[in-house]
């Protein structure tokens, strides 16, 4: 049985900066299995948030392809990739990104609303992933009334609740002590288990190497390591 979920195949990035062209990602082979729990790490600068917004399809390689399934990511129109990561894709932030007038009810909820779920037909789901992350007390509270693990706690259940086959989380532990950090992986850690989504961050936290399953090492665009 295939359970390969994302394959990267021979894929560069490169960006126009000013009058010179910098070369982030360099011909890139490797494939994701479904219920991974794995990270790319390296230096700042080293392409980790370039290839995870490449496979989230909030950009296009340069050269080569990315398949999702046996999809090529670069056959999709505008509509179907806005599809493709309503539908499969959850992203945790390094900030976090909520909506700050929104509760963490609302800010859990929107995913599914964007889906075309109604509200009274996601309450529970909504409720029920609250629960999971341990927020059951803070339902009504605004980000602003939150600690940064609060808030990452917040982000992590926004990207679950749609029940995607990926979660793309990048540094989602950068801004957070030590403590805060390793409540967060645990916490992942078991989500990847109860859920089955695959799980890759990109981070230079060295806790975070002590969970995954998998780190492929990243320099220079290269992948110069995968154990």
């Amino acid at each position: 049985m295939n359970n390969n979920l994302i394959s990267v195949k021979g894929v560069s990035k490169v960006f126009k900066v000013g009058e010179e062209n910098f070369t982030a990602l360099r011909d890139i082979n490797l494939e994701i299995d479904s219920g991974s729990f794995m990270s790319f790490v390296g230096p700042s600068g080293s392409g980790k948030t370039t290839i995870l917004n490449l496979i989230g399809g909030l950009d296009v390689p340069t050269a080569g392809n990315i398949f999702f399934k046996s999809t090529k990511l670069s056959a999709m129109n505008r509509n179907q990739m806005a599809q493709y990561r309503r539908k499969n894709i959850g992203f945790i932030f390094q900030t976090y990104n909520l909506f700050p007038v929104y509760s963490v009810y609302e800010n859990i909820l929107f995913p599914l609303l964007l889906s075309g779920s109604k509200e009274k037909d996601a309450r529970e789901r909504v409720m029920n992933i609250i629960n999971k992350v341990g927020l059951s007390d803070q339902v009504k509270k605004r980000p602003s009334q939150l600690s940064g693990g609060q808030c990452q706690r917040v982000a992590i259940a926004r990207a679950l609740v749609k029940d995607p086959l990926l979660i793309l989380a990048d540094e989602p532990t950068a801004n957070l002590d030590s403590k805060n950090s390793l409540q967060i992986l645990e916490l992942m850690s078991e989500l990847n288990q109860q859920y089955k989504a695959a799980v890759v961050f990109s981070t230079h936290d060295e806790k975070v190497t002590r969970y995954v399953r998998r780190e492929v090492g990243l320099e220079d665009g290269k992948i110069i390591s995968d154990k």
